[in-house]
């Protein structure tokens, strides 16, 4: 590959993977991965490694800029992560000993469920007025996050965080895809607060994987730093956004982009692409 491909247009599309990791509070992973597999012809194991180590960095960016504008509830990310970081190794150790289109399946399957989960409750949703949807985009942040959470919603978090960590070692993503419909709907925090409290608990969880992969010498060093280099702003750009889309347009957004890449991993693996 040429400079251009190898560093550039991996970089590019960093940005957009971090605009919406910052947004959809998702570590970047359900995009990644299939960027790796389709864009660079990496093997399942390696695209899911590479796409667990970029998800570090670029869940961090979206966290802090999360927690400067207070769109988050930190101490039930915190929770998510700590539950998360225990799993996530056993994720990676299955998909050691699992056949390859096996963890691309499994990837797809946790992928369109989330997309499905999402989608349903957008159309339940009535959409408001423009006016009043513009107005309450600027208040709505800073008003809904809960000052603090019950012992039992913390413990929720950390089970939330359980099953993410798993799917985070084991399909190479940051399990936000998961964490987001899940605290919806059993912690009860608005879609806003759902998306950085998910990156906290991603930043967190993740780096155990990261660390399992990289030890085994699964990881594309080079093009997970090149999507990096553009995830990194990207997810800052993606956390600012997030205070004036309306709840109802993200979680469109968020289900639509679930159901593309879930799509792409399936037809990748049938070999129609």
């Amino acid at each position: 590959m040429d400079v251009f491909t190898l560093f550039v247009l991996p970089a590019v599309a960093g940005v957009g993977i971090g605009i919406l990791s910052g947004l959809l509070g998702v570590g970047g992973g359900t995009i990644m991965v299939p960027i790796f597999r389709l864009a660079f012809g990496m093997s399942p194991v390696v695209s899911t490694a590479t796409s667990l180590f970029a998800i570090i960095p670029t869940s961090v960016s979206g966290a802090v800029s999360h927690i400067r504008h207070k769109t988050c509830v930190p101490s039930l990310g915190i929770a998510a992560g700590l539950g998360g970081a225990l799993t996530s190794p056993v994720g990676v150790w299955l998909a050691q000993i699992s056949p390859a289109w096996a963890i691309m399946l499994a990837a797809a399957l946790i992928i369109g469920w989330s997309a499905v989960k999402m989608l349903g409750k957008a159309f339940k949703m009535k959409s408001k007025p423009k006016d009043a949807s513009a107005s309450a985009a600027v208040a709505e942040p800073a008003d809904t996050a809960p000052t603090k959470l019950t012992r039992r919603q913390l413990l929720i978090g950390v089970a939330i965080g359980l099953v993410a960590g798993l799917a985070s070692g084991y399909v190479g993503v940051g399990g936000g895809f998961i964490m987001v419909p899940l605290m919806l709907s059993f912690v009860g925090i608005a879609m806003r607060q759902a998306s950085g409290t998910s990156l906290i608990a991603v930043m967190i969880l993740a780096i155990p994987g990261a660390v399992e992969q990289a030890l085994l010498g699964n990881i594309n060093f080079s093009a997970g730093i090149a999507v990096v280099v553009g995830s990194i702003p990207g997810a800052v750009i993606g956390a600012r956004l997030v205070r004036i889309v309306p709840e109802r347009m993200l979680r469109f957004i968020f289900g639509g982009f679930l159901l593309v890449a879930a799509a792409l991993l399936v037809l990748n693996e049938f070999g129609i692409l």
